[in-house]
């Protein structure tokens, strides 16, 4: 006579639900959309956190984010030289950057793709397709920042 195999006690916690149509972003309980500003928000964020990035956009946009960084209320856009289109399951992601001077810059890109490859796809769910990186300036080191100095004070 053999014992018979003890089974084991059921979960208390829900089973995962298997995605719908290969995402983790659909399932049979719901959808979530994200939308591109997240997406590009996320990306920019982790390209900004690579050494050797000096800031995004070309001069005009760097020119305009300094000065709306100024204005009570306003808050800078961490998308700023960041697009990024955004499908059901996957992204592709396009960077205007500056690079100080003295960086390689094939070697800032790979760390850029990396690092934005992996912040968009933990935090979003998406794949990441592309990364696609414009360097359109060189920050050199004794170069003033392009944007406007404020306006003196009138009023003291």
């Amino acid at each position: 006579m053999s014992t018979p195999t003890p089974t084991a006690p059921k979960a208390t916690t829900p089973s995962p639900v298997s995605p719908a149509a290969g995402s983790a972003l659909a399932s049979t309980q719901g959808k979530t959309t994200i939308a591109d500003g997240v997406v590009a928000k996320v990306a920019g964020l982790a390209a900004r956190e690579v050494n050797g990035v000096y800031g995004f956009g070309g001069t005009a946009a760097r020119a305009f984010g300094a000065i709306t960084e100024r204005i009570p209320g306003s808050r800078s856009s961490a998308s700023q030289g960041v697009s990024v289109e955004v499908g059901e399951r996957q992204a592709a992601v396009d960077l205007t950057i500056v690079v100080e001077y003295g960086v390689a810059i094939a070697e800032l890109s790979r760390a850029i793709r990396r690092n934005v490859i992996g912040a968009v796809e933990q935090m979003t769910g998406l794949e990441v397709t592309e990364v696609n990186v414009d360097v359109v300036d060189l920050h050199l080191p004794d170069e003033e920042d392009d944007a406007p100095a404020p306006a003196p004070a009138r009023v003291r």
